[in-house]
C-alpha cells in the first residue's frame, strides 16, 4: 500500500496541543477536577461543562459521529469529552474523509467507519475502565482483610485462575 496518507499527523496534533494551552495559560484545572485542556474554555480556569452549568445551559452536545460532512447521525455526548476526545480524534482523520468536499460515498464510509471506532473506543474506556480500577482494588481490601485467598469457599472460587 504505497502513497496511502497517514492518518495521523503528529506535527499537527502537537500544534493543536500547544495551541490549547497557550490558550488556557496557566488555569489549567477547572474547579470540578476538570483537566484537558481541550475541554478547557479560555483563559477563564473552567471547563465547558462548567461554564454551561453556570449560563443554565445544557452540558451535552451532538457530535456528528460519522463527521458533519459525511453523516446527518449524531450523538449526545458530554460537552468535555465532545470537546476533548471526539473532535480531537477527528482531527486526526485524513482531511479529505473530514471534509469530504466532494460528497464521496466511499469517503463518507471511511468517515462513518472512523467515528464508530473513535467513539466506541472513547465508550469502553470511559464506560469499563473505572470498573477495573474498581476491581483491583476491592481485590487489595479483600486480601487485606481477608487474606490472600479470601475466595476459596465461596461462590467466587468458580471464577479462580486454574492450576
Amino acid at each position: 500500500m504505497k502513497n496511502m496518507p497517514s492518518t495521523s499527523d503528529p506535527i499537527k496534533a502537537y500544534q493543536r496541543k500547544s495551541s490549547a494551552a497557550r490558550r488556557v495559560g496557566n488555569n489549567n484545572r477547572c474547579t470540578c477536577g476538570e483537566k484537558r485542556i481541550e475541554a478547557l474554555v479560555g483563559n477563564k480556569g473552567i471547563c465547558a461543562a462548567c461554564q454551561r452549568k453556570k449560563m443554565g445551559r445544557p452540558i451535552t452536545d451532538k457530535h456528528h459521529v460519522g463527521g458533519r460532512a459525511n453523516s446527518p447521525v449524531t450523538l449526545e455526548m458530554w460537552i468535555n469529552d465532545h470537546w476533548a476526545v471526539l473532535s480531537v480524534a477527528q482531527h486526526e482523520w485524513p482531511k479529505e474523509t473530514l471534509e469530504n468536499p466532494m460528497g464521496c460515498p466511499l469517503r463518507s464510509a471511511a468517515g462513518c467507519i472512523r467515528g464508530f471506532i473513535d467513539t466506541i473506543c472513547h465508550l469502553i474506556k470511559r464506560l469499563l475502565s473505572w470498573i477495573a480500577e474498581m476491581l483491583e482494588l476491592l481485590s487489595t481490601l479483600l486480601i487485606e482483610r481477608l487474606g490472600p485467598n479470601w475466595w476459596s469457599g465461596t461462590p467466587i472460587a468458580q471464577f479462580a485462575r486454574k492450576g
